[in-house]
């Protein structure tokens, strides 16, 4: 009984903090796993394939994830890259609108970037050590799942920043249709 009543109690106080705790909750294990498993592995287990296999694994989750999910859910943005006819690399962005991005909760945003960035730093000390102890091999791994966390870094501030210029645009427009509409019904003008 006490047991139910500490894991109520703990969802409670979760759901009260985060819109969205099962998102977030699946935002962060990815990461997390990824990062447990390379360390853990790597001190106790000298089986580099199966290090290599289950990290990027678990990276590779991380990335899809972050990216079609936690992204949409947390913070309203997508992003994605496509290649054009002429061969060019073409990025595609998603926001909510202006009041919807408004409404988003503060500490599932907050979530969401810093575990971005702690994530990056965690692989590029990973991979200082990599290089330390000189093994290459390990550094291979390092730097997939770096790559991984890179590429949803420069996707979600490339989208961030398009999704404001967005929100400011919409701001500016709506603020002159006012400021139109508000002079038409002030000089009677239809």
């Amino acid at each position: 009984m006490f047991k139910q009543v500490m894991k109520w109690t703990l969802f409670q106080v979760v759901s009260e903090n985060y819109a969205n705790p099962i998102t977030c909750f699946f935002h962060v294990l990815f990461k997390a796993a990824a990062l447990a498993f390379y360390i853990l592995f790597s001190l106790f287990v000298k089986s580099f394939v199966i290090i290599f296999v289950i990290t990027v694994l678990l990276a590779a989750l991380d990335f899809w994830v972050v990216k079609n999910v936690s992204g949409r859910i947390l913070v309203g943005l997508r992003w994605w890259n496509e290649i054009d006819d002429e061969g060019n690399s073409v990025w595609k962005f998603e926001c909510l609108d202006g009041e919807s991005l408004a409404r988003m909760n503060k500490k599932d945003s907050w979530l969401f970037w810093w575990t971005l960035y702690l994530t990056a730093a965690a692989w590029i000390v990973l991979g200082i050590f990599s290089l330390i102890r000189l093994e290459a091999d390990y550094l291979l791994v390092v730097g997939v799942c770096l790559s991984l966390s890179i590429a949803n870094i420069v996707g979600f501030t490339k989208c961030n920043k398009d999704a404001k210029k967005n929100i400011q645009a919409f701001a500016q427009n709506a603020l002159a249709s006012r400021v139109t509409s508000s002079l038409q019904s002030a000089f009677g003008v239809i």
